[in-house]
């Protein structure tokens, strides 16, 4: 069987996390601060934590008590062992999703608890489109150049294949702005969310394009004070894993009434 390719190459992941900068990386404190917020709604004390994350020096700092686990293909995670596992904004970079995930559950205790949160389909979609519109205007062709990330109608189905039981997902944008269309590449860049697409071009691209590119996302997103508009959009990602103690839907046939018998009361 041939083995799939894959989409994002580690090593380039690795450098550009590495050259990240802290005071880019406010998008991390965000989720960092509503994960925190999401906890203190399931009302439940948690001894054993891990937390998956390609910034071990940001989620370690409110999640002193947690075990950082590295980001990564094949993750260090010991079966049944912890009653929390987050993963900390870096699905959208994964080679296999739905692997992590497994991952993720097979390493819950009994009606342990996941919590993840990653960057959904409508981050940075008009900077994408327009990095499309002028590639294609003056190459006639088009490059991979930004991650392909998940749309929420398909992430609970995959916490279900993953084997959690009660899974949710939702979304929450975050609505930034910044000085021109090139400030918005430049913080991408020091965020460590560069191109590290497998199939990404290794040779330069010509400024032009860029150039381009800034014209179409400015027509299509100033704002009245001048600068540009950008939104990421955070998926949060949560499930249990089995325990008999859950909630169970009903068997097909066990109702005792009818929808019918209901409205003609």
């Amino acid at each position: 069987m041939n083995t799939p390719p894959k989409l994002t190459d580690r090593a380039q992941l690795l450098r550009n996390r590495n050259r990240a900068q802290r005071d880019a990386m406010f998008l991390h404190d965000e989720a960092a601060c509503e994960i925190k917020d999401r906890l203190k709604e399931v009302n439940r004390t948690f001894t054993k934590q891990a937390i998956v994350t390609g910034f071990p020096q940001i989620w370690e700092k409110p999640f002193p008590k947690a075990t950082i686990v590295e980001d990564c293909d094949t993750l260090d995670l010991p079966p049944d062992t912890f009653d929390l596992v987050i993963s900390a904004l870096n699905l959208h970079w994964a080679n296999d999703p739905i692997g992590q995930l497994i991952q993720c559950q097979r390493a819950l205790k009994p009606d342990g608890f996941f919590l993840g949160v990653m960057l959904g389909g409508q981050t940075i979609s008009g900077l994408r489109a327009a990095l499309a519109e002028a590639e294609t205007a003056l190459t006639n062709g088009l490059s991979p150049r930004v991650v392909p990330m998940a749309e929420i109608r398909d992430l609970g189905g995959l916490l279900q294949r993953a084997g959690f039981n009660l899974p949710v997902a939702d979304s929450s944008m975050r609505n930034v702005t910044y000085a021109d269309t090139f400030a918005l590449m430049r913080d991408l860049k020091a965020m460590g969310e560069g191109n590290a697409l497998n199939a990404r071009l290794r040779t330069p691209t010509k400024r032009g394009l860029f150039e381009l590119a800034s014209k179409i996302y400015t027509k299509n997103h100033l704002q009245p004070d001048g600068r540009v508009s950008a939104e990421f959009e955070f998926i949060f990602l949560s499930g249990w894993a089995p325990h008999e103690s859950q909630q169970k839907p009903l068997r097909p046939g066990s109702a005792t009434s009818s929808l019918a018998d209901f409205l003609n009361k």
